[in-house]
């Protein structure tokens, strides 16, 4: 079955194409139909072709209304929410957990950039830096040998 994308029902939306909404219920939740001309499509997920199915009737509600459809009619007589089995998704769990932590890492560097930026202490140059380095690195070698 062909499907319509979000970004094309964002443009028939704004073009004053779109004729209605319908909302089916299923088995685990809530898929839209769009009406536009004498066509009637299931609106799309974003990753795939595959009919979306919205979990919450307040989700989709609240997603049509942003992109534009206010009106739109209702057929429960299929809805069952306690058919679907809840979807784990390790992967979400791992990304969000790197992403904390990348933020975590974020926010402590820019707190050491600060401090340093503040610092009262007069600057040090590169070449300073390197020379007092190499005489540790020579001191180093020095008492291994």
């Amino acid at each position: 079955m062909d499907t319509i994308d979000h970004t094309t029902l964002r443009n028939l939306v704004e073009a004053g194409a779109v004729r209605g909404a319908h909302i089916v219920g299923q088995s685990g939740g809530w898929e839209v139909l769009i009406k536009y001309g004498m066509i009637e499509r299931p609106l799309a997920t974003q990753r795939s072709d595959k009919p979306r199915l919205f979990k919450k009737f307040e989700t989709l509600v609240s997603y049509l209304k942003e992109i534009g459809v206010a009106r739109f009619d209702v057929d429960a007589a299929n809805y069952a929410p306690q058919e679907s089995a809840p979807q784990r998704r390790p992967d979400r769990s791992a990304a969000l957990k790197e992403a904390h932590e990348a933020a975590a890492y974020n926010r402590w560097f820019r707190e050491q950039v600060q401090a340093s930026i503040d610092d009262p202490r007069p600057n040090v140059s590169h070449d300073e830096v390197m020379a007092k380095a190499q005489k540790l690195i020579d001191s180093a070698r020095d008492n291994a040998r």
